[in-house]
Order: structure tokens, then sequence, then C-alpha cells
């Protein structure tokens, strides 16, 4: 199948493989399958929520195959990928063996839609900074929508918007650097950058493959498009030097020129007009001013008025996982930011509060350096409970700076902070790791902290 014009791509009786049935899979399937081509659908796996989805959709005559990958999946026009299939896995290369071109969900998506794009993507902080800038975009001349990474999949969203034909659709989607590994024709408007740091070290070969998998996101676009990105930041302030797209920064050290500037009490813009002053800003912590700007730098570009975008800055106050407060039990402070899945994430939260911390860490190794947390830790971190897989490996790089005990699993990390706790302390869950060692992904994690916490409650 040639996918060389996007315009000229036609996938009416074309034989398409999805490998992976997840949330990205089946969305993709249900796409395709509406666009009249014949769909196989293979997972390795045959969980309970595999198998859910794979009754949906044979219920609507498309071919499923769980638990392991026939080869069926070769005789194919066309493969959409999972993101959670590595670059270097036997059915990558035996796919691109058969000569079957290969795309991510993202890329497949964006084949059927000409709606602007706007693109996030970053080590930490997406969730925040793209839903700051879907509230942004809920004004007058602007339907926004949200995907991508966050939840809901690019093709669920096409699929939709092919009926309804909604007027002025911006897409404003999460980006993670999985999705950007098989791309072809996928053109944001607008790409932001908002950090890179060590992140998924276990899939890649060291940060210069992370990095670029991450810039692969601009690789299409044009002088009509733009970018904006990070001037603090040390790996991005110089990655986007003689591009073709438009280049916008934005900064809280407000040591270069941007769209939008900050001083030590208010925002404002190139006309030196106050957009916010920083007390009336919902969100706390400073990683959260960077996350603010660079959404309103976007919303900006799009033409979103100042007063919505001060607007927004001053009544959103958050999302789910990230630094979310969930209760204060006998005076101590509950906080679940289970969506830190990486070090760097980490650190951020400890520099968001001044009160004791005790921290829970664990999970599933991504192969981030723990060591690193020391700074942020002393004087602040009362102990750390550290749990599941990377326990041991968490317990190596910290215990000799700071108290710490190892335990099997979450709830014993919340029963044991329950007990050794005092009015006045928090406690954070911010595990630096992956969920997958013990939960299905890290919106599960939280819950099950929340629920862990509420169970605490005296009734």
């Amino acid at each position: 199948m040639d996918i060389s014009n996007k315009n000229l791509i036609s996938i009416e009786g074309a034989n398409i493989t999805v490998i992976g049935l997840g949330r990205s899979g089946e969305s993709a399937a249900r796409l395709g399958k509406t666009l009249g081509a014949n769909i196989l659908i293979s997972d390795g796996s045959s969980d309970s929520d595999v198998i859910e989805r794979a009754k949906k959709l044979s219920s609507k005559g498309i071919n499923v195959e769980t638990g392991g990958h026939s080869k069926k999946i070769y005789d194919a026009d066309l493969c959409v990928i999972s993101p959670g299939v590595k670059q270097d896995a036997t059915i990558v290369n035996e796919t691109k063996a058969n000569g079957i071109p290969i795309v991510s969900e993202i890329e497949f998506a964006s084949w059927f839609t000409y709606g602007a794009i706007i693109a996030i993507t970053g080590s930490n902080g997406k969730t925040t900074s793209v839903s700051l800038l879907e509230e942004m975009c809920k004004t007058k001349g602007f339907s926004p929508a949200l995907a991508g990474n966050v939840g809901t999949a690019f093709s669920d969203i096409v699929l939709k918007d092919l009926e309804a034909k909604p007027s002025h659709r911006v897409y404003i989607l999460e980006i993670s650097s999985f999705q950007m590994e098989h791309i072809v024709h996928f053109k944001p408007f607008i790409s932001v950058f908002l950090n890179i740091t060590p992140d998924h070290l276990d899939r890649y070969s060291g940060m210069d493959a992370y990095i670029q998998a991450k810039m692969n996101m601009i690789q299409n676009q044009d002088q009509r498009d733009h970018i904006v990105y990070n001037y603090d930041d040390p790996v991005l302030n110089t990655k986007f030097e003689g591009v073709l797209p438009q280049t916008h920064g934005f900064s809280i050290l407000g040591e270069r020129e941007t769209i939008f500037t900050m001083n030590a009490t208010k925002i404002y813009d190139e006309k030196h007009a106050t957009l916010i002053h920083l007390d009336q800003l919902a969100l706390p912590g400073r990683h959260n001013l960077a996350n603010s700007l660079a959404a309103a730098t976007a919303a900006k570009i799009l033409g979103v008025p100042n007063s919505r975008i001060a607007q927004t800055m001053s009544t959103f106050v958050g999302v789910e996982h990230r630094l979310e407060r969930v209760l204060d039990v006998n005076g101590v402070t509950y906080y679940n930011d289970s969506k830190a899945t990486n070090v760097d994430a980490v650190k951020v939260a400890l520099d968001s509060f001044n009160s004791a911390i005790h921290l829970i860490l664990g999970g599933k190794d991504k192969g981030g350096k723990f060591s690193q947390l020391l700074p942020h830790a002393q004087n602040k971190v009362k102990e750390i409970v550290a749990y599941g897989q990377a326990s041991e490996k968490i317990s190596a790089a910290l215990r000799d700076a700071v108290k710490l005990e190892q335990v099997s699993s979450l709830q014993e990390a919340v029963e044991v902070c329950h007990l050794r706790a005092e009015p006045g302390d928090i406690v954070l869950l911010s595990p630096g790791c992956a969920s997958f060692d013990q939960f299905t992904n890290f919106e599960e994690r939280g819950e099950v902290f929340k629920s862990l916490v509420k169970e605490m409650v005296p009734q």
C-alpha cells in the first residue's frame, strides 16, 4: 500500500492489521472498519480488558485474535501499531520484512481530518497543559477536542467528527514519545515542548533516542506552523535553531523575549498589559507556572482572547492524579500524584511542599536514578516507603541518606504512613515508576490509593 501522499490515501477494501487491543487499537480498528477497510486486530494478551474489547469488536464484524499473534497479521496492506509495542520487537521487524508499512494510531487518525492539531509533549506536565489549553479554547469561535495519551484515542474523536462535522474544530493532543515512533504525515499546526528529562530509558537505548522520538513531532511542519518550547529547559533551548516553523519560547525566568512574560508579581503580554497577577493563579507550584505559560502561548497563537486565558488560569485547579489533594485524616494531608512515573516528576512534587513528607515510591522501574531525589528530599522527607518491583533499587539508592522502609504493596505503604504520620505532615504518593507491576495503569494506581486513604477515615 502506497502511503507516501496523504491526499491520495484510500483504505476502502484494504487489509489492515491493528496490533494491540488497548484504547488506541480499539479506536483505530473501529475507524478503519467505518472507512471500509478489512480489519484484523491482534493482541498477545488475553486479560479481561482485552477479552471485553475483543467481544465488542467481534460484534461489529471486526476480526479479532487474542492470546498471541498468528501469521494472519502479515496478510496486510498496512499495520497500525500500539504505542506499547517496542520499535525493535520481533513483530515490528517481521512486518517490515514483509514490506508492510507501519504507522502509529495518531498518524492513522490524522489522515482523515484537516482540523488544526495542537500537539503537546514533554517528560512531565503534559496532561495539565493540554487540559489548561482545552479549557482556554472553550470560547467563541473554537470547538476543542482533547485526545491522545490523555485517555481518549485520537481515532475515536476523528470517527465521531466524520459524522458530526463540527465547525472550528481544534484537536488538542497529549503526545508521548511512543506515539511519535511511526510517523509519516502527522503535522501539528502548533507543537508544544514542555521539558525533556530522562524517562523511558527502559525502552530507548539512551537519551538521544528518547529525544529524537519526541522531535519526530515537528518533522512535517513548515513555515505556516508554530513551535512553542521551554526556554528554561537545557535540552530544548538549542533544539529549534534554523527550523522552518515559527518558534515561540516561554519562560518562568523571564530572561528572553516571549509572548507572555512573568515577573515577581504578575504575568504580562507583549504590550505590557497585565494578563493575571500570580496570587490569582489557581494551580500551585513553579512547574505549573511553566505549564500555564505554555498553554497560554499556544492559546494566544490560536487567537484566544487574553480575558479567556486569564479566566482559565484563575479557576483551573488541576487534574486527577497530578498532585491531587485527597483528604485530611487526623491533621495529615494525603496527596495522589500517581501520574509521577519518573524521577523528575517526583522532584517537582517534593519542591511543591514545605511540610514534612512521608513519600511513597515504587512500581515498575523505568531506569531512573533515584539518588537524584536526595537534594530535593533533604530536610523535608521524614521517611520513604518503597514498594513493588523497584523497591530494592530505591532502597539501595536512598537508604543511607533517608529513613526508608521496604514493603511489598501499595496498601502496606499507605498503612505504614498512616501509623507514622503526625498532624501537619503530608503523605505523598509520587511513585517515580510505571504502574505495571501491580496495576493496569497510573489511573488505577491513583484510584486504589484514594480508596485506601478514604478507608482510614473514622466512620
